[in-house]
């Protein structure tokens, strides 16, 4: 079903399906495998022809680099790059999490000094809000941050920490008033990676991917000026940051489990069961389901476009709707295949393969897990990391249906 927006909007779209299909290699749109070689030199070159457009960050103001688009705009702008199957993003925790969070809280200088560099996509960053012992409960954090010499000194382990081996900065919450209440006694800073007071374990799962690390700050430097948005103010920036993360593909979220459910119903088709009156019945809840969260993301962004705010909760309901309906599909996906799915078909050590709705990732040699079984072991977490489902039951039931804090 096909969503029409007003006429200059369309106009709009028109313009960046032009872009896309002028500047996208040549076969692209015929859904050809890219060989690796050619894949990392168009990577290499598209974050330039992004930047030169003016794609990347184009929500933001044209004041600091980006385009001003209106809501809808930035909405169609994601919808053509996600038809397309066109990365957009140069990085997404600097473009999506903390570029906008510093726009909202940042000083004239933090602005000066990061924004321009995320643009061009010249540093890269992760994101330390959990820990081992405060994951879900993130108000419960350790980490400590003391002002020490013109900065300030960090202590503490975050856990589950996407990319910080690969990043420049990252952007965490410290406890900086340790007798303060619990939301009220934290600080939101920006810390540089590459110093000797930090340690990166790379955290290896079942499949051999490392995308999550454990980080270690012991005495970590971080200068006077990377505290965003005030001292103790760290809970309201963070939930900004969050707010920015739930609202970033509200229309197109649900568009890679369309493309992942037409997989798996092909699957049964070849595999004759397509006919079973109960695998019928589950393909068919999980169509439903997926249309679901596309009209809760229709929701969402009415919700963003009139000001309305009259979806509070709805981030957290959405994230525990997809989160289980993907699941779910996964596990019909293990059904389906039956027997074949127990069985290790994948190629040893299979580095860099593209796993649908996950992204790149390395293989194991020693347990050579085949693409749909990755994508089925990383299902298992998606219940668990932004939030448990059952914290966003918790959230749903207080702001939503206004029942009492358990």
């Amino acid at each position: 079903m096909k969503t029409t927006y007003p006429a200059p909007v369309e106009q709009f779209r028109r313009q960046v399906r032009t872009w896309l299909e002028e500047n996208l290699p040549d076969g692209w749109f015929d859904g050809a495998e890219m060989p690796p070689e050619e894949r990392e030199a168009f990577r290499a070159s598209w974050t330039e022809k992004l930047h030169a457009a003016g794609w990347i960050c184009a929500s933001w103001p044209k004041e600091y680099g980006g385009r001003g688009l209106s809501p809808l705009e930035n909405v169609v702008l994601h919808e053509e790059f996600a038809r397309a199957r066109a990365p957009m993003r140069a990085d997404w925790f600097g473009d999506t999490l903390v570029g906008p969070t510093i726009l909202r809280w940042g000083t004239d200088e933090q602005k000066a000094e990061f924004i321009p560099k995320i643009l061009r996509g010249e540093i890269t960053w992760c994101q330390g809000f959990s820990e081992p012992e405060a994951g879900s409960d993130l108000a419960g954090l350790r980490t400590r941050a003391e002002p020490r010499d013109g900065g300030w000194t960090i202590n503490g382990r975050k856990i589950w920490t996407t990319r910080a081996d690969e990043a420049d900065y990252v952007f965490l919450l410290a406890r900086t008033d340790p007798d303060a209440p619990r939301h009220r006694g934290i600080s939101y800073l920006l810390v540089p990676m590459r110093q000797p007071g930090i340690e990166v374990r790379p955290i290896e799962q079942l499949d051999g991917a490392t995308d999550f690390c454990e980080v270690v700050f012991t005495d970590a430097h971080a200068p006077e000026g990377c505290v965003v948005g005030g001292l103790n103010n760290g809970w309201k920036v963070a939930m900004t940051t969050l707010g920015f993360e739930r609202g970033a593909s509200a229309t197109t979220g649900h568009r890679r489990f369309e493309k992942e459910l037409r997989k798996i119903i092909g699957m049964a088709r070849e595999r004759g069961v397509h006919t079973d009156p109960v695998i019928r019945q589950r393909l068919a809840e999980q169509w439903t389901r997926v249309q679901i969260q596309r009209y809760h993301g229709l929701r969402t962004l009415a919700d963003t476009v009139n000001g309305t705010r009259e979806a509070a909760g709805l981030g957290q309901l959405n994230k525990m709707w997809w989160s289980e309906t993907h699941r779910a599909t996964m596990d019909l996906m293990m059904d389906i295949l039956g027997p074949e799915g127990q069985i290790l078909a994948g190629a040893a050590a299979e580095q860099g393969a593209w796993i649908p709705g996950v992204g790149m990732r390395n293989g194991r040699a020693d347990y050579p897990a085949g693409v749909e079984q990755r994508a089925f072991l990383f299902s298992l977490s998606d219940t668990i990391g932004g939030g448990t489902a059952e914290i966003q039951r918790n959230i749903v039931a207080e702001r939503l249906l206004g029942l009492p804090r358990g």
